[in-house]
């Protein structure tokens, strides 16, 4: 893990040699809410490199996550207004991608935070988590945790949205994968045959949601025992569930983010572990990227054998497994957002 950090940081140095000083350029954000933690820090993070640039930055967000339809209207006002550059994270995967090519064909250049676009190549740059990783990550600490016992477990997984935004593909199979149980088609949830899987529920990635599907998913079978979800707000959601029924000390729950809450919630028991992602640096690197192409026109590359730039993940946990690599909450403190 310190490894695949190092390895992050040292694209970032030889990254931060393509910055230019761009005043008077303006960058987009748009995210998918405004609410979320996890955009709010990666809102700050664009705005801090923006003003040390002396660059302006409008920024925009869906009224939830799965407004679409306001993110098409704010690329289209980025094209009216002139930017250089958007970075988006989009709700909408594959319908989001002729909007984005006509930005392109306007000239900007088009850098998808956290969640791909379906191709990945329909954006200029990809500035992500390795997703799949993450996932991964925490399907084999679950495993690892159970010992034997993990060929008997209920799983309920606790997804993004009916789309299945290829963020929300990427954790749910990375953690299946994980775990052991062998996926279908590994671009999409759902298709998999392995008894161990109670179902699949969504969340719209918020606390509320996240409740909500964990309930769905105990009227099904209210003995599971490990709970897959897509992000720390929709796992807070899963635990009160759980807690609701007086369950909430003999399930086994793992996410992905890494945010300060995340962080906490591990330390009160309520998540076992998380895969932590960088959010503030994702953006803070696209503006990076943005004010280069308005000086250069030079475009961001990707991480050497991958098709995106990895901005990196480590697992937190206060229980580490015996050969699944973890930094403690501590670290994870340390390292936290939101």
């Amino acid at each position: 893990m310190k490894k695949l950090l190092l390895g992050t940081a040292l694209g970032f140095a030889a990254m931060s040699g393509s910055a230019f000083a761009a005043e008077g350029v303006t960058a987009c954000l748009i995210t998918k809410t405004d609410t979320n933690p996890f955009f709010v820090k990666m809102k700050e993070g664009a705005e801090a490199k923006a003003a040390e640039l002396g660059m302006t930055l409008k920024s925009f967000a869906g009224k939830v996550d799965g407004d679409h339809e306001t993110q098409v209207a704010a690329i289209e006002t980025c094209i009216a207004d002139g930017a250089k550059g958007i970075l988006l994270t989009a709700s909408d995967t594959s319908s989001i991608v002729p909007a984005v090519q006509q930005a392109r064909d306007a000239g900007l250049v088009v850098i998808a935070l956290d969640t791909p676009l379906e191709p990945i190549d329909s954006a200029d740059a990809t500035f992500a988590t390795d997703n799949f990783l993450a996932g991964e990550l925490i399907g084999k600490w679950a495993a690892a945790s159970l010992g034997d016992e993990a060929a008997n477990a209920k799983i309920a997984m606790l997804d993004l949205a009916v789309s299945q935004p290829t963020v929300g593909v990427l954790r749910d199979q990375g953690f299946l994968q994980g775990f052991g149980i062998d996926l279908g088609d590994p671009n999409k949830w759902g298709d998999e045959t392995d008894p161990r899987i109670v179902g699949n529920d969504i969340t719209a990635g918020n606390e509320e949601g996240g409740r909500r599907a964990m309930e769905n998913l105990l009227a099904k079978d209210p003995m599971i025992n490990v709970v897959y979800t897509i992000n720390e707000p929709a796992a807070a959601g899963a635990y009160e569930a759980l807690k609701a029924i007086g369950r909430e000390n003999d399930v086994l729950i793992v996410s992905v983010d890494g945010g300060c809450p995340g962080v906490q919630n591990i330390k009160d028991g309520v998540i076992g572990a998380t895969s932590q992602q960088y959010p503030l640096l994702m953006a803070s690197k696209g503006i990076e990227a943005i004010s280069a192409w308005a000086s250069t026109g030079e475009k961001p590359a990707p991480t050497p054998g991958k098709a995106f730039f990895d901005t990196g993940v480590a697992l937190v946990t206060d229980q580490p497994a015996e050969g699944v690599e973890s930094i403690n909450t501590d670290e994870g403190t340390n390292l936290c957002w939101g």
